[in-house]
């Protein structure tokens, strides 16, 4: 985005005309090679979660890092990807067992990973499975969504014992998604919850090793894959967020400016100037609802980037932000010499609060070149 002063109007090069989820592929690659040397360096394979971008295009960038193996979220975005030769999948997500029809036809011709975390799925692919899949029992580290809690050893018993004796179940490991690292809001915050997460799931790997020697402990979030450098005795890592990153990263100290590959291009369609406002076309279906609270203590549903500077630098406005957002309205707030410049017909660039969510709502992206990107229809 770019300020003329002379017209006093906000433009972009590209000639974008709705609501576009805006990529700049140089940045996501330099993400993706930060992340895949980090792993490198810890002797982790780097398993990353393609549920943010869902895209075939966008998965061709990760080979260049030397990717071979990958996290999706769903049967059918597995099915997916294999569709576009990537054969190491793990679906990180509780096995659905209504499709396991589909996860027959994969585990028969991909290296499937499945995850359980009680003993009736378990129980139920014990007796499905017509082709051999790896199986990762996940654990709760704290995010309390789903998982077993990592102390409750007596329960992951109940599961092993399903693994004796089974060839078509083949023990993978422990897997956790450290989610409560992404409400973080310093790197400290984030340190101190991934640090208690890796403690609980190098526990569990010591003790059952001498059992299952060659189990291994999968972790996967973006804040603490971004920050930390503390990975001892973790085999791989599943972050997806960090090809993107967002609002809610940079606010919690994740990535800084320049690690943001991802906007969405709204046009402006409306000026009220008695109320400091104006009405962009972009909604919650291109953004989502998801919120922050921001430094003037109001919500803010994406941050606006500013015009770029004289060393074409981008910022984000420290005084203006996504105020409110109905389906297709947003109304974006700030102070009045802002608001009196922009008029209808101008093109704000707005930093998603979470990228997965609001990429997930595109049905495309777009290019910083101008290169349309497909993505996974559903």
């Amino acid at each position: 985005m770019t300020y003329t002063s002379k017209k006093e109007r906000f433009q972009h090069p590209l000639n974008i005309t709705k609501p576009t989820f805006l990529v700049d592929k140089q940045i996501c690659l330099n993400n993706i090679e930060k992340m895949a040397r980090k792993a490198e360096a810890h002797q982790m394979r780097f398993r990353p979660h393609f549920k943010t971008h869902q895209s075939a295009d966008v998965g061709e960038w990760f080979r260049g890092a030397g990717v071979t193996a990958i996290t999706v979220s769903s049967v059918s975005m597995a099915s997916y990807f294999a569709g576009h030769g990537w054969d190491d999948i793990t679906i990180a997500f509780p096995v659905n067992l209504l499709e396991m029809e589909g996860i027959n036809r994969l585990a028969a011709s991909i290296q499937l990973n499945l995850l359980v975390e009680n003993e009736f799925s378990l129980d139920f692919l014990c007796e499905k499975l017509t082709s051999p899949a790896g199986i990762f029992i996940e654990i709760d580290t704290g995010y309390h969504r789903t998982g077993i809690d990592a102390i409750k050893t007596a329960r992951i018993d109940l599961l092993l014992k399903r693994f004796r004796g089974n060839k078509m179940l083949r023990f993978k490991g422990f897997l956790s998604h450290t989610g409560q690292t992404y409400s973080a809001v310093s790197r400290e915050m984030i340190v101190s919850r991934h640090t208690d997460a890796l403690m609980k799931m190098r526990s569990l790997k010591e003790y059952y090793r001498p059992l299952w020697p060659e189990l291994e402990i999968s972790l996967g979030d973006t804040p603490a894959c971004s920050v930390c450098d503390n990975w001892t005795d973790a085999d791989e890592i599943r972050p997806g967020n960090f090809i993107f990153y967002d609002l809610m990263q940079w606010q919690s100290g994740s990535c800084s400016m320049e690690d943001i590959a991802a906007t969405v291009v709204c046009p402006v369609v409306s000026k009220f100037i008695g109320r400091n406002e104006v009405a962009i076309y972009g909604g919650a279906v291109h953004l989502s609802k998801e919120f922050l609270i921001g430094q003037n203590g109001k919500k803010s549903y994406g941050a606006v980037i500013s015009p770029v500077t004289e060393k074409g630098e981008k910022v984000i406005s420290s005084t203006l932000w996504v105020a409110g957002l109905s389906q297709e309205h947003g109304i974006i707030r700030g102070e009045f010499e802002e608001i009196r410049r922009m008029q209808p017909g101008d093109l704000l660039e707005i930093v998603p609060v979470h990228s997965c969510l609001a990429a997930d709502l595109a049905g495309y992206f777009l290019t910083t070149t101008g290169e349309t990107i497909h993505k996974i229809v559903k």
